[in-house]
Protein backbone atom coordinates (compact mmCIF):
# COMPACT_ATOMS: atom_id res chain seq x y z
CA UNK A 1 0.00 0.00 0.00
CA UNK A 2 1.25 3.72 -0.40
CA UNK A 3 0.55 6.36 2.08
CA UNK A 4 0.99 10.09 0.95
CA UNK A 5 0.59 13.46 2.69
CA UNK A 6 -1.75 15.48 0.72
CA UNK A 7 0.69 17.71 -1.25
CA UNK A 8 2.41 14.29 -2.10
CA UNK A 9 6.26 15.38 -0.80
CA UNK A 10 6.01 12.51 1.49
CA UNK A 11 5.14 8.97 0.45
CA UNK A 12 5.10 5.42 2.70
CA UNK A 13 5.14 2.30 1.08
CA UNK A 14 3.92 0.03 3.34
CA UNK A 15 4.04 -3.57 2.75
CA UNK A 16 1.59 -5.28 5.32
CA UNK A 17 -2.39 -5.50 5.92
CA UNK A 18 -3.95 -4.66 9.06
CA UNK A 19 -6.54 -6.35 10.87
CA UNK A 20 -7.29 -3.70 13.20
CA UNK A 21 -6.22 0.49 14.11
CA UNK A 22 -5.75 2.08 16.75
CA UNK A 23 -7.85 5.65 17.38
CA UNK A 24 -5.56 7.06 20.94
CA UNK A 25 -7.61 10.36 22.73
CA UNK A 26 -4.44 11.45 23.79
CA UNK A 27 -3.39 14.98 24.00
CA UNK A 28 -1.46 15.20 20.48
CA UNK A 29 -3.61 11.86 18.92
CA UNK A 30 -6.63 13.32 19.90
CA UNK A 31 -5.55 16.81 18.38
CA UNK A 32 -4.23 14.86 14.90
CA UNK A 33 -7.50 12.68 14.79
CA UNK A 34 -5.11 9.44 13.28
CA UNK A 35 -5.68 6.19 13.30
CA UNK A 36 -2.56 4.03 13.68
CA UNK A 37 -2.04 1.35 11.87
CA UNK A 38 0.94 -0.83 13.47
CA UNK A 39 3.64 -2.27 11.22
CA UNK A 40 7.35 -2.93 11.34
CA UNK A 41 10.38 -0.78 10.38
CA UNK A 42 11.28 -3.28 8.00
CA UNK A 43 8.00 -3.26 6.11
CA UNK A 44 7.89 1.05 5.34
CA UNK A 45 9.79 2.97 3.52
CA UNK A 46 9.86 6.07 3.43
CA UNK A 47 10.32 8.53 0.89
CA UNK A 48 10.36 12.17 0.57
CA UNK A 49 11.30 15.59 -1.28
CA UNK A 50 14.41 17.21 0.48
CA UNK A 51 13.65 18.85 3.35
CA UNK A 52 10.00 17.88 3.36
CA UNK A 53 9.88 15.62 6.63
CA UNK A 54 10.05 17.12 9.83
CA UNK A 55 9.72 15.24 13.70
CA UNK A 56 8.20 16.56 16.88
CA UNK A 57 8.60 14.72 19.73
CA UNK A 58 6.66 16.74 23.14
CA UNK A 59 6.60 15.41 26.84
CA UNK A 60 8.66 12.37 28.13
CA UNK A 61 10.18 12.08 24.59
CA UNK A 62 9.39 8.28 24.14
CA UNK A 63 7.86 8.65 20.52
CA UNK A 64 8.59 11.08 17.74
CA UNK A 65 5.55 12.24 15.24
CA UNK A 66 6.80 12.93 11.65
CA UNK A 67 4.73 15.35 9.48
CA UNK A 68 4.99 16.86 6.24
CA UNK A 69 6.50 20.75 6.46
CA UNK A 70 5.07 21.58 2.99
CA UNK A 71 1.40 20.28 3.92
CA UNK A 72 1.22 19.94 7.60
CA UNK A 73 -0.14 15.77 7.06
CA UNK A 74 1.47 13.49 10.37
CA UNK A 75 2.45 10.48 8.28
CA UNK A 76 3.60 8.35 11.01
CA UNK A 77 5.38 7.81 14.62
CA UNK A 78 8.35 5.97 15.57
CA UNK A 79 10.03 5.69 19.12
CA UNK A 80 13.03 7.34 20.94
CA UNK A 81 15.36 5.98 23.23
CA UNK A 82 13.90 3.43 25.32
CA UNK A 83 10.99 3.20 22.92
CA UNK A 84 12.73 3.07 19.97
CA UNK A 85 11.43 -0.33 18.85
CA UNK A 86 11.01 -2.16 15.87
CA UNK A 87 7.46 -0.86 15.17
CA UNK A 88 6.22 2.30 12.95
CA UNK A 89 2.80 3.47 13.20
CA UNK A 90 1.58 4.80 10.27
CA UNK A 91 -1.20 7.48 9.80
CA UNK A 92 -3.89 4.91 8.53
CA UNK A 93 -6.25 8.01 7.62
CA UNK A 94 -3.31 8.53 4.79
CA UNK A 95 -3.51 5.16 3.29
CA UNK A 96 -5.99 3.41 0.23
CA UNK A 97 -8.16 1.07 2.63
CA UNK A 98 -10.99 -0.55 0.99
CA UNK A 99 -14.20 0.44 2.07
CA UNK A 100 -16.05 -2.98 1.00
CA UNK A 101 -13.37 -4.21 3.62
CA UNK A 102 -14.26 -2.19 7.23
CA UNK A 103 -11.07 -2.81 9.69
CA UNK A 104 -12.25 -2.55 13.18
CA UNK A 105 -10.54 0.20 15.08
CA UNK A 106 -9.58 0.11 19.32
CA UNK A 107 -10.40 2.67 21.18
CA UNK A 108 -6.85 3.55 22.86
CA UNK A 109 -7.23 5.88 26.29
CA UNK A 110 -4.26 7.67 26.30
CA UNK A 111 -5.58 10.46 28.00
CA UNK A 112 -6.54 8.46 31.19
CA UNK A 113 -6.11 5.09 31.95
CA UNK A 114 -3.48 3.89 29.21
CA UNK A 115 -5.85 1.09 28.32
CA UNK A 116 -8.14 -0.29 25.64
CA UNK A 117 -11.60 1.19 25.90
CA UNK A 118 -12.63 -1.93 23.18
CA UNK A 119 -13.44 -2.27 19.37
CA UNK A 120 -16.35 -0.26 18.94
CA UNK A 121 -16.43 0.24 14.99
CA UNK A 122 -14.76 -0.25 12.12
CA UNK A 123 -12.90 1.97 9.25
CA UNK A 124 -14.53 3.99 7.29
CA UNK A 125 -16.98 5.78 9.58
Amino acid sequence: MRASCHCGAVVLEVDDSFSQLTACNCSICGRLGALWAYTTQARVTVKHAPDALASYAWGDRTITFHHCRVCGCTTHYTGLGAQATDRVAVNARLLPLDPAAPVPVRRWDGRDSWSSLGVHDAWPW
